[in-house]
């Protein structure tokens, strides 16, 4: 089954490269979407794909790149749309 979750991760994450791990650990589980910084100094992603990888990919955002310091992780799981061809930064 495949879903679509938008993500808010919360803490030391920008300035860490947080939005480059987000892609390669995407790309590595073929999900499609998109990842930003927040003016508010939060990152949020928009993950699709199946069910399994999308969720792996919110567990590797709970711990982040090595210099991150993540202190929360907000997920909203959405209806899947198809919309992404790829995953990027925006």
């Amino acid at each position: 089954m495949k879903i679509r979750a938008m993500v808010t991760v919360k803490g030391l994450v920008q300035g860490v490269s947080f939005r480059y791990y987000t892609v390669q650990e995407a790309v590595g589980r073929n999900v499609t979407g998109w990842v930003r910084n927040l003016p508010n100094g939060d990152v949020q992603g928009c993950f699709e794909g199946e069910d399994s990888d999308v969720r792996a990919l919110i567990d590797r955002c709970r711990t982040g790149p090595r210099r991150a310091v993540v202190e929360q992780v907000i997920v909203d799981q959405m209806e899947f749309t198809g919309e992404f061809a790829d995953f990027h930064i925006r």
